[in-house]
Formats: C-alpha cells, structure tokens, sequence
C-alpha cells in the first residue's frame, strides 16, 4: 500500500576526479559497491547506490569523474556523468577541501547553472585541513554559484555524512519505494565483482597500467558445498602490461587474486574460487565495439 508520506528520489553525485565521490557512496550505504583509488578516473560506469530508511529512499548515483576525454572511453565517461544530470531531483557537487577550486571545478559550475535540479555543495575530506580554512572556501564556491545548501563533510571519517543525509530526504519529493529495503544497489554481482578485480589492479600495478584495464566476469556457478567459483579476464591493451600484470612467476596476479576474493566473499557472504586470465586487446578504449562488448554503455534508470 502507497504510504502517501513516504519520500524517495534520485540523486546524483558529480565532482572532478579523485574527491572521494565513490568513498562517499560506499559510506551511505554501509558497503562496498564503487571501487575506490588514489588514481584518477577510477569509476567509469554509473553507480547506483541505494539508501533506504522507514520514511525514505534515495538512490545515489555515483558518476565518473568529469576531465578532459583523450579516448572513446573517455567520451563515454564523461557523456556517463552529464547523463546522470537529467531526471534526478537533486545534485551533489563534491569537491575537496584540500585542493583549490580549478577549472575543472569551475566547468562543472558553468554545466550545473543548466540543471534544473536544486544543488548541494559538499565540501568533502574537511579532516584534512585546519578549520579556519573551510570558510574562505565556502565563500569562494558561494560566489560562483546559488547552491541550495553547502555542507561539509568527511567521507572517509563519516564526519556530518548523517546530516548531509537528514537534509537530502527532507527535500526529497514523496514518492513511492523503488527498491527493497534490503537491495544497495542496481548493479548486477557480475559487475560489483568485475569492478573489485579491477580495484585490486589499480591498486597494485605500475601508474601506465591502470586506464588501460577493464575486467570481465565470465562465469560465477555455486557448488555442492555453498563454495562459489568465479573466472574473470582482465583485458589489457598491451604485452608488456599484461607481463606487469601476471608480474615475475605470476607473483602479482596471485596477489590481486587473494586481494579480491577477500572483498569478493565480504560482499557475496559465501567462500570462493577465483580463476584469474590476462589478455591483450589491443587499444580496445577506442573501439566502439570493444567499450560496448565490455560493458561500457549508457544505463538508463
């Protein structure tokens, strides 16, 4: 039965890369579904994350980060995070309060002046500076823009994360629940698990590695013993990174293996056994065929 004061919405997150969009995400819903790095341009699809309380649900969506596209994947990621700006009944534009507004800040302003949407500003890692800092960048932002409410936060601490909330449900229009109350996201396991891989190789690979990785899910089957087994490709776009990969005796796909099937048993609640293959596809982020056969396409939602 329709609770006629029951509110929901979608919400989307957008901001420069590397403000901790992803971190936040994972925060609000108490797991890990975006893959978080210190490399920029680390998400590439939408996100959907869903919070979901007994008066509420919003569905976030976390946006790859907007920069200048150099590849077709590039344009898709960016084209990903402009999309996310249609249909959503509020913005989060995060940006970091350990770095200066830039023009990268500053393209994004001069896009959102277009969204109809109402926008927040959120200040995110305030841990990392002196307080006295923070106003003069409230003051700077406030300027460029007439956001709805700015509100600083910690993404990583939890720091007024409960407050950013309270104050994004209170403005959500009512509405109906989209979700089960038990469901964070709309992404299929396929793809979180993909993603986990691909975490564990930004995370530990050499810098020229990294934008050049996508991860396939080829098969995930549960066994008479409640044991999941999972084979997934990492696909490279040259030799020499697919030897970085596999490292001396296969040294370092061993490791990105345990890494991941750690977070992988976290987030599917079952042992498991991960097969690991590497293969060149030769400059793949400038194939429309390739992008599309890997799973960059636009979602709709």
């Amino acid at each position: 039965m329709f609770n006629e004061d029951y509110k929901s919405g979608f919400v989307a997150i957008i901001g420069r890369p590397n403000v901790g969009k992803s971190t936040l995400l994972n925060r609000i819903v108490a797991q890990k579904i975006a893959i978080m790095s210190d490399k920029a341009q680390t998400t590439r699809n939408k996100i959907q994350g869903v919070y979901t309380t007994d008066e509420a649900q919003v569905v976030f969506i976390d946006t790859p980060g907007i920069h200048k596209p150099k590849t077709k994947l590039g344009d898709f990621m960016v084209e990903t995070a402009y999309s996310a700006l249609r249909e959503v009944d509020a913005v989060i534009f995060m940006v970091s309060a350990d770095q200066p507004r830039g023009r990268g800040d500053d393209f994004i302003i001069e896009r959102l002046k277009k969204s109809e949407a109402p926008i927040y500003l959120v200040i995110n890692k305030i841990d990392t500076i002196h307080p006295d800092k923070l106003l003069p960048i409230i003051e700077d932002y406030s300027e460029q823009l007439d956001f709805k409410e700015i509100i600083p936060i910690s993404a990583t601490e939890g720091n007024n994360v409960p407050n950013l909330l309270e104050t994004l449900v209170n403005d959500m229009p009512n509405g109906p629940q989209f979700y089960p109350d038990d469901q964070v996201t709309d992404h299929p396991e396929y793809f979180i698990v993909s993603e986990l891989i691909r975490e564990k190789v930004l995370q530990l690979t050499e810098q020229e590695v990294p934008h050049s990785v996508a991860v396939i899910t080829e098969s995930m089957k549960r066994d008479e013993y409640d044991k999941i087994h999972i084979q997934a490709t990492i696909i490279v776009e040259r030799d020499s990174q697919k030897g970085i990969i596999i490292g001396k005796g296969g040294k370092m796909l061993k490791n990105i293996g345990i890494k991941s099937r750690r977070d992988i048993e976290n987030l599917l609640g079952n042992k498991v056994y991960l097969e690991l293959w590497v293969k060149v596809q030769k400059n793949w982020r400038d194939k429309q065929k390739d992008l599309l056969n890997f799973g960059y396409r636009e979602m709709d939602y």
